[in-house]
């Protein structure tokens, strides 16, 4: 049996991502508190994981335990500013607690600013707000962010602006999945391009208040492929889903002009806003062309026959996904740090986890190992929490939820990623105890 171990370089940040809606319990006050009660979601949120109650304490001490150096979780804006002109002082001395109880237990905290949940007030006509639809948002956001920053500037110098832009605008803007439902193609880019904006006002914003700050945006990353390579309506295809659903924010980014199916947008002052990239992958598909998929631009997208499925179908484990998601990053940002903000599978046997975390972390080291500038992995996620619109049938986490009891039980995925987080590698060893199916795969003799 071969011996092998994948090394990755010192100061390599490990963690868990979460974010604030998912775990914290009683967000009455947001967007997506009103769209769970209004029957759009499989379950409601609830308690969540009781973070709000003070539950992050035991499980930060988990993620401490097991060899974690660092940690990613959201602010909520609806707690902070529960209403346009006025400030919850109690609130930002939670989060307060929060990032010291990160840095008390050596973790280091990547603060995400918007993660999917907006204030009421955000949009309300009473209040003559459109949320993300119309420019005026930029200026609340940066106001919002400049509060923040301030309150917790002692322990953080770790920032994500926004969280996922391109699945917020699509999934809200052309799917009924995320509030307010919308399905409109071009008010979707508006969104898009409003957040853009508001991410370089805040990128500006930190910066001004804390010059060492590092400060980025975390990228939802879909890889695709074309069914049959050698069909000009697939290629067609692949690019229209792939450039709809991946390139927008990037492109203003890099370019100063977000690039979209509906034309572009001038957007100069956004180009260079970023310290580093955050990149979300989970799974890549392949796309077909489907002449009765309107809804879809005629493209269909799924995963290949015989893929090795996740409980519902959700994902499949395609581990060098995210080697080319991370080729493509350093082709589109040269010599720009990168963190993977968020990766994993749900499973609530742990039948899956394991081979996906030892076989992406693999991914990640054969892209250290060509020194590409990959700076941490954070693992989604710490404990099972409530993704959205699935509610509780999806369960991400490294540890166990029952949600009515609050009870936490360890899957096994979460000592093999101890393992890999405390020893600072992957080792044959690891494989052959937690996910010895892989092991030719991984350490071929």
């Amino acid at each position: 049996m071969p011996q092998a171990t994948f090394h990755f370089p010192r100061g390599f940040l490990w963690g868990t991502a979460t974010s604030s809606h998912q775990v914290e319990g009683n967000n009455t006050n947001n967007n997506w508190w009103v769209w769970e009660q209004e029957g759009h979601t499989v379950h409601t949120s609830g308690l969540a994981c009781d973070w709000w109650g003070g539950r992050w304490r035991e499980d930060f001490d988990r993620a401490a335990e097991s060899g974690q150096n660092a940690h990613r979780f959201s602010v909520e804006w609806s707690r902070i500013q529960p209403e346009p002109d006025r400030w919850d002082e109690d609130a930002l001395d939670h989060y307060r607690q929060m990032v010291r109880g990160l840095k008390e237990r050596g973790l280091t905290p990547l603060v995400t600013l918007h993660h999917f949940t907006d204030p009421l007030w955000l949009s309300d006509p009473r209040q003559g707000t459109s949320g993300w639809e119309s420019e005026e948002v930029v200026g609340r956001f940066e106001k919002f962010v400049r509060k923040v920053v301030e309150a917790l500037r002692e322990y953080v110098t770790l920032w994500c602006t926004i969280n996922e832009p391109n699945i917020y605008a699509l999934s809200g803007y052309m799917t009924p999945a995320f509030p307010p439902g919308k399905n409109d193609l071009k008010l979707a880019m508006r969104v898009m391009a409003n957040m853009v904006r508001a991410h370089a006002a805040a990128y500006r914003a930190i910066h001004e208040i804390q010059p060492e700050a590092r400060v980025g945006y975390a990228l939802h990353y879909r890889p695709m492929v074309a069914a049959r390579p050698w069909f000009p309506l697939d290629l067609l295809m692949r690019s229209i889903q792939y450039r709809g659903i991946n390139l927008a924010f990037p492109t203003a980014l890099a370019e100063g002009v977000m690039r979209s199916p509906v034309g572009s947008v001038r957007i100069p002052e956004a180009k260079g806003t970023q310290d580093y990239l955050g990149l979300n992958y989970y799974t890549m598909d392949t796309v077909k062309f489907d002449a009765g998929n309107a809804a879809e631009l005629f493209g269909r997208r799924f995963f290949p026959e015989g893929a090795d499925l996740s409980d519902t179908g959700f994902i499949a484990n395609i581990p060098e996904g995210l080697f080319d998601s991370l080729k493509w990053a350093v082709r589109t940002y040269p010599n720009l740090p990168i963190l993977i903000t968020e990766n994993g599978v749900e499973c609530a046997d742990d039948h899956i986890r394991p081979r996906y975390l030892a076989q992406h972390v693999h991914q990640v080291w054969r892209a250290v190992n060509f020194n590409w500038p990959v700076k941490g992995y954070f693992h989604w996620s710490l404990v099972d929490n409530f993704e959205w619109e699935r509610g509780w049938t999806q369960r991400f986490g490294l540890w166990e939820l029952d949600v009515e009891s609050q009870v936490r039980r360890k899957r096994p995925s979460a000592d093999l990623y101890a393992r890999i987080c405390t020893e600072n590698r992957l080792s044959s060893e690891m494989v052959e105890q937690y996910c010895p199916e892989v092991m030719e795969t991984l350490f071929p003799a």
